[in-house]
């Protein structure tokens, strides 16, 4: 009897171990929270600077309120922005309400990476190509809304993103032809 006890003890503890694991990865993923309609800019709307796409009338696209989760080698996608004044007719930042030259090595991430502003003009490294590039956070590239006049008509930007200046494409040693889409990994500083 004492066996049989023994033996369903050890079975419980392996199927709450279990569902303990299960929960812990599933909470990690970070799944689509909503999808919004495009609208079609008015004219003179929706900047297409460094290959940006605006949005289509009437196509769904997906919002998301996370990021995968940060690792030591997180995985991400990096994309290409002007940060200056009159720039892929972007705002100032949302970190420090500046703009920033191309030639300073200044990143957007995506909402859910952002952290409701903690990563802030806070340093991460990025790398690709065998080579490594610091960068500072100054701005969202938001998950969560976009096909609108805040958004210049652009989509929201997956959760993946990292949008980089010309400065840290150049740093990772990534030929001009080439600029605009790169799997890359990153971390915090």
């Amino acid at each position: 009897m004492e066996t049989f006890r023994s033996k369903a003890s050890l079975l419980l503890t392996l199927i709450l171990l279990l569902t303990t694991c299960l929960s812990i990865i599933e909470a990690q993923q970070c799944h689509p929270s909503g999808k919004i309609r495009g609208k079609k800019p008015s004219s003179g709307h929706c900047t297409t600077e460094n290959d940006a796409d605006c949005c289509i009338q009437g196509k769904l696209y997906t919002t998301y309120k996370c990021s995968p989760p940060v690792s030591s080698h997180t995985k991400a996608y990096l994309t290409l922005n002007s940060f200056e004044a009159g720039g892929d007719g972007i705002p100032p930042s949302k970190c420090d309400n500046k703009h920033h030259s191309d030639d300073t090595p200044v990143v957007a991430l995506s909402t859910g990476w952002l952290k409701n502003k903690s990563r802030c003009l806070n340093n991460i490294t990025i790398s690709a190509n065998k080579r490594s590039v610091v960068a500072m956070v100054v701005d969202e590239c938001d998950s969560t809304m976009g096909c609108d006049s805040d958004h210049d008509y652009h989509p929201p930007c997956a959760n993946n993103i990292v949008v980089a200046s010309k400065t840290v494409w150049k740093a990772l040693g990534i030929p001009l032809s080439q600029w605009g889409g790169l799997d890359v990994t990153w971390t915090d500083v």
